[in-house]
């Protein structure tokens, strides 16, 4: 058995609190617009399924910097939230305002309040039972679509970018870019060492990956305009793929360990179910040492479920074990969150590996900086 504190560990479905931390940096002079704007969005805010409370602040020294906090039940009915299209357009008003924002992301681990002001005995499982132990590495996605005809160009013009240089600053640099396509869907899925935001903006400005994102354009199915800021923040933000759960043994991982990534056609409305599901298998596989997953990163994002797997064998070797299902029992249930439509049937081995087949996605690159 693999303990706790000797795998890397990174999760939303612990059922802990959750603190949403928002810096911004206003415009010169849009401060009464901005609180005009929120003064008008946060009773909609309020309302969201899981929302405890926010706060909205100043600084007393630089009046152009604010701060929201806000708390929520736990993370997920904050990331399907956030990642929704209602707060896509809820939000709008406000970014007219905005220079630069960054959002942070906690699981409340342990809280001192006041005695005489205490709440009656939180329930079980609000806090995080015990901390996590990471490895400095920030794991995120971003998916988008084609337009279909154009899959073999655009595989062309992705995988022949130059990578640009690893290193951001003093603290963050570019670990990793996989790159990977299921028809006529692209997953771009990168490891950071650092600070997340500081990187992609990096990555944005260098004038080879520029080339790239000009280059694919004609075939995106939705329209961007990366010249313009609010057309770029709009597709990105729709583009998204947060990793929602990774797990992996402490220290590098052993040699002859590939990368793949699956594709899941989940049910309408059984995204998250599905990745919450998922990740509970890729724990208990975690707990296992002799299994043969290294370790995997379950992207969700509404319906669309992305898991990516670093296994020590080739993928159709265990396709059960590869679909990151632990016996036929849970087969059943992987079952009843797929739209079977897509996924067709997961009754016999037969079955298995042939969807385990379909949902393999095809690669296009995998980068390494040189000393990842």
């Amino acid at each position: 058995m693999t303990s706790l504190s000797e795998r890397i560990s990174q999760s939303a479905f612990d059922g802990s609190r959750l603190r949403v931390v928002l810096l911004l940096d206003l415009h010169d002079g849009a401060q009464q617009r901005f609180l005009e704007a929120y003064e008008h969005l946060r009773n909609q805010v309020a309302s969201v399924p899981g929302h405890i409370t926010d706060q909205l602040c100043q600084s007393i020294e630089n009046p152009s910097q604010w701060l929201i906090t806000s708390e929520w039940e736990s993370a997920p009915p904050f990331l399907a939230w956030v990642n929704s299209e209602e707060h896509v357009k809820m939000v709008q008003p406000l970014h007219a305002c905005v220079r630069d924002t960054r959002s942070l992301r906690f699981s409340v681990l342990r809280e001192t309040s006041n005695v005489s002001a205490l709440a009656p005995e939180p329930l079980k499982g609000r806090l995080q039972a015990a901390p996590r132990v990471g490895d400095g590495v920030v794991r995120h996605a971003l998916t988008f679509t084609v337009k279909p005809g154009s899959e073999e160009k655009v595989a062309e013009i992705l995988a022949g970018y130059t990578s640009p240089e690893a290193r951001v600053d003093d603290t963050t640099r570019l670990r990793r870019t996989s790159l990977f396509m299921h028809g006529n869907r692209v997953v771009r899925a990168v490891e950071v060492q650092g600070d997340l935001v500081a990187a992609l903006r990096h990555v944005s400005r260098q004038p080879e990956i520029r080339a790239v994102e000009e280059a694919i354009n004609p075939y995106l199915e939705q329209d961007r305009d990366l010249g313009d800021p609010d057309s770029a923040r709009v597709f990105f933000t729709r583009a998204a793929l947060p990793a929602v759960h990774h797990v992996a043994a402490y220290g590098a991982p052993p040699e002859g360990v590939r990368r793949h990534a699956l594709l899941y056609p989940a049910k309408e409305g059984c995204g998250m179910p599905l990745a919450r599901m998922l990740a509970r298998q890729d724990e208990l596989a975690a707990d296992d040492a002799s299994c043969p997953v290294a370790g995997s990163t379950v992207f969700q994002r509404d319906d669309i479920v992305v898991r990516l797997v670093d296994l020590k064998i080739p993928l159709d070797a265990d396709p059960l074990l590869s679909l990151g299902v632990r016996g036929p029992r849970k087969a059943a249930v992987l079952r009843r969150l797929l739209d079977i439509d897509v996924a067709g049937g997961l009754s016999t081995d037969r079955e298995v590996a042939s969807f385990l087949a379909r949902s393999d996605m095809t690669l296009i690159t995998d980068r390494r900086a040189p000393d990842a």
